[in-house]
């Protein structure tokens, strides 16, 4: 569960960056020659591709997470008595540790 989080933080950190490229593109205008203009023109391209490949691992991660809540509640509900056994014994091992320190 640790690791979807993590891609979907991974997935909203690059639309961020996505954005603000795009952002950066449009402030700059059209107006741009010589080196500056082709390195818009290559930003704007690789920007265009990464958008496009975001969305494909975006579906991935959203199917991956909900495969995993499935086969959670899967797990549950064919074991509910050890499900609340393993949360219980968490908990108590988690109560312990905080109240420690």
């Amino acid at each position: 569960m640790n690791e979807a989080v993590a891609k979907e933080k991974l997935v909203e950190d690059v639309k961020d960056v996505i954005s603000n490229a795009e952002a950066f593109i449009h402030a700059t205008g059209d107006d741009l020659s010589g080196a500056a203009g082709e390195a818009r023109s290559k930003l704007s391209e690789k920007v265009q591709a990464a958008r496009a490949r975001l969305k494909q691992i975006e579906g991935v991660v959203r199917e991956k997470a909900i495969e995993g809540a499935k086969q959670t509640d899967r797990v549950i509900r064919e074991h509910p008595y050890e499900s609340i056994g393993v949360a219980f014994g968490v908990g108590l091992i988690l109560g312990i540790l905080i109240n420690r320190k």
